[in-house]
């Protein structure tokens, strides 16, 4: 189990640092959201923290331009639409970051996985025992993904997605790591 109370005070350092970088850019944030597992008391997590950077559509460029400014590499969408992840600079190691589109889906998925989880017990008991026994026998990070899936998608219904929505969430491929550009 990671220590969520240490993980939220890096989240919140590392929502200052983005914050002050993209605001000396002028660039518009709409908010800065600790999600994924560690943003979530109690639930088994990776020590990986998961930053989003909420922006309009015509911000996008900017804030990314602001995060390969502070050392990241750009990595596209990944088969996310909407959501740009970043490889970290050595410095930040261990930390995801995603620009992101104001009322995506994919922001809607980080966000209401994240809120449901907190104020779920019985589904985030459930969901860390899946992640620790699919993390356990999963051979790859596609695999370990595609063993979460069942339960992700019945968090997602509990959260209020349409079975539509969850369709195209569930359909997103993200490619093999090794296709992953560097």
């Amino acid at each position: 189990m990671v220590d969520h109370a240490l993980h939220e005070i890096q989240a919140d350092s590392l929502k200052k640092e983005y914050g002050q970088a993209l605001a000396r850019a002028g660039v518009e944030v709409v908010a800065i959201e600790h999600v994924g597992s560690t943003a979530v008391p109690g639930l088994a997590a990776k020590p990986v923290i998961d930053c989003d950077i909420v922006v309009a559509t015509d911000q996008v460029v900017p804030a990314s331009e602001v995060l390969i400014g502070l050392g990241f590499q750009p990595l596209g969408e990944l088969g996310i639409p909407r959501r740009w992840a970043f490889q970290e600079p050595p410095r930040l190691a261990g930390t995801n970051t995603y620009v992101i589109v104001d009322g995506s889906l994919s922001l809607r998925n980080h966000i209401r996985l994240r809120d449901t989880l907190r104020n779920n017990t019985e589904l985030r008991d459930r969901y860390g025992a899946v992640k620790l026994a699919v993390g356990a026998a999963a051979g790859s990070i596609e695999e370990y993904g595609r063993g979460k899936n069942a339960v992700i998608q019945e968090i997602l219904a509990t959260a209020g997605l349409t079975e539509c929505e969850r369709r195209v969430i569930d359909a997103a491929q993200i490619p093999p790591r090794e296709d992953m550009p560097r």
